[in-house]
């Protein structure tokens, strides 16, 4: 391997890390210590609330910031060529299905959710309040367990990257 293929290859297997440490890692922080912190923290549903919309945004904007380092990481690896850095059709797989994740919640679930809670927080009339929050609530589920979803599929790929590179080292993976 040339030094020059050598710190390419170096710089982009080291930015994919570091995206998925930042999206893996971001979601167990969120789900882990951000959420409980905040209901237990802020004095009601709507502060909290808002606040946990506006940190998942700023998550969201990090995820879209990964999947596009992932994605050009995983292109420069599979146009270089080199063996030690190839791509397996296992690690397509799972980035094509978190991306695709990540853009079902980023461009069509999470601006639904914003907008059903802004709804509930304007209303006043405690039953209209209340049914709405029960329809935020609705959509809110299947948006947690795809995130949960985007948590395992993120760890099964950083998986297949360690064994990878312990295979590389003729470790037995």
């Amino acid at each position: 391997m040339s030094v020059r293929a050598g710190w390419g290859l170096t710089c982009a297997l080291s930015l994919e890390l570091l995206a998925l440490g930042i999206w893996v890692g971001g979601l167990i922080v969120l789900i882990g210590a951000v959420i409980p912190a905040v209901f237990n923290t802020f004095g009601g549903q709507d502060s909290g609330g808002l606040f946990l919309t506006k940190a998942f945004e700023g998550f969201n904007r990090l995820v879209v910031a990964a999947i596009a380092v992932l994605g050009l990481s995983l292109g420069y690896r599979r146009w270089n060529g080199e063996p030690a850095a190839s791509v397996s059709r296992g690690e397509v797989i799972v980035l094509a299905l978190m991306g695709l994740i990540a853009a079902v919640i980023i461009l069509v679930l999470h601006p639904q959710a914003a907008a059903l809670q802004a709804q509930a927080f304007a209303l006043k009339d405690e039953q209209a309040r209340k049914a709405a929050f029960e329809a935020f609530f609705r959509l809110h589920m299947p948006i947690r367990s795809l995130y949960m979803v985007n948590l395992v599929l993120g760890m099964a790929l950083l998986v297949m990257k360690v064994r990878r590179s312990y295979r590389r080292e003729g470790v037995p993976a």
